[in-house]
């Protein structure tokens, strides 16, 4: 008997070390599965940034050969040494800092308040037929006139100032921020609408479980959109109706006094702001992912 319970403990054992065994390698199994997976992300992440970086070097190199063969005049464009030093000097002798601060204060100022107009305009569009035909031959309208159109009117009306470079860069926004909102609004299947009004959704409910989600690429892409265009409004209106504060002001300033490093300088700035907001959109599409 006891010849037997020995042999039983001793298969048990041995099955037990088995499993433990190959739990083991399991694990280590996906271990190494996890490690090549996080690896592939590192190498498919510097994948795709090396195309922009090797771009940008090319036409870096290609600014200076130009330039330094003599092929264009530095009025026109001016050496990359120039153009940096300028940076340089505006950045640490702080000329910069203030516009900087008014221009992003204005065009996200102009950015939300076209947000909070353009998307309950855009779904009351997509959801209403009166208000479509209402709206939309003028939404057309105004998407075909040019902000600069309206900027000395605005400088008449307000003045110069912060108000009416926010209105302007407001209006830049809007249009392309309301057509994706009722784009993606539209697109949503009517059978989900309809399973989910069978299952009781209605109102808010149906707007916030169901329309919601299913219109949030459209939704997002226009508020990537709209934010990256809040520069362009906001320089816009400093041209006409802030001659003294933003970027857009620098810009001028660089313009009377014919420095061009200065300029491109400033250029510099602008896009490195651009890219600032087009990567803060990034971030924000990434959040929509985990909640929704």
């Amino acid at each position: 008997m006891s010849a037997t319970t020995s042999r039983t403990d001793g298969a048990q054992l041995d099955v037990r070390k088995n499993r433990r065994a190959g739990s083991a390698k399991q694990s280590a199994k996906d271990a190494g599965a996890a490690r090549q997976e996080r690896s592939w992300k590192k190498l498919n992440t510097i994948w795709n940034l090396l195309p922009p970086i090797v771009l940008g070097i090319l036409l870096l190199f290609a600014w200076y050969i130009t330039t330094a063969t003599g092929r264009i005049n530095a009025f026109i464009l001016p050496p990359p040494k120039d153009v940096f030093a300028s940076l340089i000097d505006g950045l640490t002798g702080g000329l910069y800092w203030e516009h900087i601060l008014i221009t992003v204060q204005e065009s996200l100022a102009g950015f939300l308040l076209g947000v909070i107009v353009a998307l309950p305009l855009g779904y009351g569009v997509a959801k209403s037929r009166f208000l479509a035909n209402m709206l939309q031959p003028y939404l057309s309208a105004g998407q075909a006139i040019p902000a600069i159109v309206l900027a000395p009117f605005l400088f008449l009306w307000f003045n110069t100032g912060p108000l009416p470079v926010t209105i302007i860069c407001m209006l830049v926004v809007l249009f392309p921020m309301v057509i994706n909102t009722i784009f993606g609004v539209q697109t949503i299947e009517r059978e989900l609408l309809d399973a989910a009004r069978l299952e009781g959704a209605s109102g808010l409910s149906l707007l916030s479980y169901i329309e919601f989600p299913l219109a949030l690429p459209a939704v997002l892409a226009a508020v990537r959109t709209g934010l990256t265009l809040s520069i362009t409004g906001a320089l816009v209106g400093e041209f006409f109706c802030s001659p003294d504060k933003g970027l857009g002001a620098l810009i001028q300033m660089a313009l009377h006094q014919y420095n061009m490093s200065f300029m491109f300088a400033t250029v510099i700035i602008l896009a490195i702001l651009a890219a600032l907001y087009y990567s803060a959109t990034w971030l924000l599409i990434k959040l929509a992912e985990i909640i929704y």
